[in-house]
């Protein structure tokens, strides 16, 4: 258990962070898989040398690998194609086999994860289908573990506990402990736009019109696993696929604590609900996985910008997102051929002009089209004949709102040096797309 501070400094209560990246798994899920295969074993639904067979984001599945290598089963798991890939490449490293399923499908559909692998559990002999959703082991993992382990690590002060919730087995089991210890205990459900537990939880309706492709991992739901138990959980709270993303970085940036996307959502949550706590409160949040395994996601500055989700302030917050793109220039002394070459060969509009490491100028596709009309020849040309003014060039800490006084008629592109001393490129085409998803 660890005191946040930064990312919460402005709330009036502390706030504990339950970090279950110690887990063997890094996440917390290797709690229940445990626990399900256990009971698995004692209820014989699976043989010695067995199949263990799951739907899974990731973390669950890893709990179940590590499980199965020990006492000596095989794993089949079927996930969707919006989880991170290094999810599916670290279950392939402890031996599992991973089949990746269309995210954008009903849960009845034949392709979604979750008829994939009930229909593999009737195929394969002597192999188990884990269904972590309706596997009351799942909740009773947490019963008997995180929520014991959260009272005495508190010691009987929690007031709140605040979880992303996905199968349910985390937030009911471990709020159904602590509710019989205290029935005051507030109960904090995070959910994410798309899923249909908010309204469900509120209503008591399942709308099918909630659910709509969604980014955030490993939480949310688009039918009511049954895990749930509403009388264990207060309230439900949703909270975009952004502030989820933008706020797991922060928590690792100020906090020190490399945490995965949900992590993320649940403080944004509980960010969104910090007027209904007062200076005596104590909560608890779950950090559920680790960072690791969004590193091509959330941490990558490219993924993030072409979501909307990176907040660009300058060039260098720009370049960052794009990530180290090819600068692609031409000698003075080429063929204006060669110069046209290029352009179509890397689908660009201008190529800086070089001689002896230093830029004097630029060739571009309108330039060279009105040289053409004029002089038909012109490909002949050396491109020192053809070449116009060379690009503006700015500093890396330049505010992006000031790139339009360079951007203009005259100007399709600005050029910059990084630290390196390694010149990039910025179009107009990255500057207006930086201000759209701004």
């Amino acid at each position: 258990m660890v005191r946040l501070h930064k990312v919460v400094a402005d709330l009036p209560c502390p706030v504990y962070a339950k970090v279950e990246t110690f887990n063997p798994g890094n996440s917390i899920k290797d709690r229940m898989a445990l626990k399900m295969l256990e009971v698995a074993e004692k209820e014989g639904k699976i043989k010695p040398g067995g199949t263990i067979i799951e739907g899974t984001s990731g973390n669950t599945g890893m709990g179940l690998a590590m499980a199965a290598i020990v006492k000596g089963y095989k794993c089949i798991f079927a996930t969707t194609d919006k989880q991170s890939k290094e999810k599916a490449d670290i279950l392939r490293a402890f031996g599992a086999e991973v089949i990746v399923c269309p995210t954008n499908v009903e849960p009845e559909d034949p392709r979604s994860y979750y008829q994939v692998s009930r229909r593999l559990a009737t195929e394969i002999p002597n192999s188990w289908y884990v269904n972590q959703y309706d596997n009351l082991a799942n909740r009773q993992a947490h019963y008997e573990q995180t929520g014991p382990e959260i009272w005495k690590q508190t010691d009987g002060r929690v007031t709140h506990l605040v979880v992303a919730s996905g199968t349910g087995g985390t937030i009911v089991g471990t709020g159904k402990y602590l509710k019989e210890m205290n029935p005051n205990i507030q109960v904090w459900a995070i959910d994410t736009y798309g899923s249909l537990l908010k309204k469900w939880f509120d209503t008591g309706e399942i709308d099918m019109n909630e659910v709509h492709p969604y980014i955030s991992e490993g939480f949310g739901e688009d039918f009511i696993p049954e895990n749930y138990d509403r009388n264990a959980i207060d309230h439900f709270e949703k909270v975009t696929d952004k502030d989820g993303a933008v706020m797991a970085r922060r928590i690792t940036k100020e906090e020190g604590i490399f945490v995965g996307y949900s992590a993320g959502s649940v403080i944004a949550g509980l960010r969104q609900l910090k007027d209904k706590l007062k200076k005596d409160d104590m909560v608890v949040v779950i950090f559920h996985d680790h960072g690791s395994r969004y590193v091509g996601k959330i941490y990558n500055d490219e993924w993030m910008l072409e979501r909307g989700f990176l907040e660009v302030r300058t060039v260098r917050d720009l370049i960052g997102g794009l990530g180290r793109r090819r600068l692609v220039t031409v000698d003075e002394d080429a063929k204006v051929s060669d110069a046209m070459d290029l352009m179509k060969k890397y689908d660009i509009e201008q190529v800086p002009v070089m001689k002896d490491r230093m830029m004097t100028g630029v060739v571009t596709q309108s330039g060279l089209f009105k040289k053409l009309i004029e002089i038909p020849d012109v490909r002949d040309y050396n491109v020192a004949d053809v070449k116009e003014k060379a690009l503006p060039e700015v500093d890396m800490d330049t505010a992006l709102d000031r790139l339009t006084h360079y951007i203009n008629k005259e100007n399709g592109a600005i050029l910059t040096k990084d630290e390196s001393g390694e010149y990039n490129i910025l179009t107009k085409y990255d500057i207006l797309d930086a201000f759209s998803k701004g």
